[in-house]
């Protein structure tokens, strides 16, 4: 029974970097640019709950929808603001513009809420646990592989059978024919960075449901697992992405159990040797696609 417990709490964790891997390849696919602000997204959603829980006296749910709408705005004024007047440069300005809204947002919930962890206000469930079968285990890890899931199957239905879900497909394969074909680049671009923010949002409730805590940099660690993630599956390919984070969640849970107590400090440099060797076999990733080299310009 203590594997089934262990099952579900890596595919709990691997979920959450998948979907944070999904939400940093559907600006890559577009802009082939690896957005280093999307952590903040997340703390931005923790925020909210935070000011929100604290402030007011409005239920759980209802700070919740606050928090992801929150994260979406975020992200699309990062896209009009920032990204918008250097995508038609350099590739390397958009990568340091990357980095410098990342410490835009980062220094200004340092000076206007604290440098210090603010408590999170949780609703109950997140601290109970249930048993099916004679398996124990918490129920947020169970919200959390549901509200995943249910994510996934639907921007699977949103990539597949709606317009926009279309448009953002074919602007990742060959953004420069799309916008030939009369596809608005503004509109699908806004888009994905909407699209990209909501699924931050989601991600921060149950990032934050785990510490009941946020911090300023507690985007940070999501970021780079997100991104070794995306590069474990693939960059170029959203199914690469949520594969990568669900490999990523289960080897990093085994390499827990495997190793002895004196080596847990060390974790992360196995998993990064693993990494290694994995790329050593599959350098384009574990979900093979078709080398695109366009990008918005």
């Amino acid at each position: 029974m203590i594997v089934f417990e262990f099952i579900i709490n890596a595919i709990s964790v691997g979920s959450l970097y998948a979907l944070i891997a999904l939400g940093l390849v559907i600006i890559y696919g577009i802009l082939k640019m690896v957005n280093f602000a999307y952590g903040e997204l997340i703390m931005v959603g923790g925020y909210l709950l935070y000011l929100v829980g604290a402030n007011t006296n409005i239920p759980w749910l209802i700070a919740a929808v606050i928090a992801v709408v929150g994260a979406m705005v975020v992200s699309y004024l990062t896209e009009l603001v920032a990204f918008r007047k250097v995508r038609e440069k350099s590739l390397t300005a958009l990568l340091i513009t990357t980095f410098a809204v990342s410490t835009l947002l980062q220094n200004s919930a340092l000076i206007i809420i604290s440098p210090r962890a603010k408590a999170v206000a949780l609703p109950q469930i997140f601290s109970t646990t249930i048993t099916i079968f004679n398996i124990t285990t918490s129920m947020r890890n169970i919200l959390t592989i549901v509200v995943s899931i249910a994510m996934l199957v639907g921007l699977t239905f949103l990539f597949r059978n709606t317009i926009l879900g279309i448009a953002l497909r074919a602007a990742a394969d060959d953004f420069q024919m799309t916008r030939m074909l009369g596809v608005p680049a503004n509109l699908v671009i806004s888009s994905a960075f909407v699209l990209s923010g909501a699924i931050a949002g989601v991600v921060s409730l149950f990032w934050i449901g785990r510490t009941a805590s946020v911090t300023p940099t507690i985007g940070l660690g999501p970021l780079l697992i997100a991104f070794v993630a995306t590069v474990i599956g693939g960059m170029r390919s959203l199914v690469g992405a949520v594969v990568g984070g669900f490999v990523y969640g289960l080897i990093f849970s085994f390499i827990g159990v495997l190793l002895p107590q004196v080596l847990l400090d060390y974790r992360e440099a196995f998993m990064f040797l693993i990494v290694i060797l994995i790329l050593l076999l599959r350098p384009e990733g574990l979900v093979r696609v078709k080398y695109a080299q366009e990008r918005v310009g």
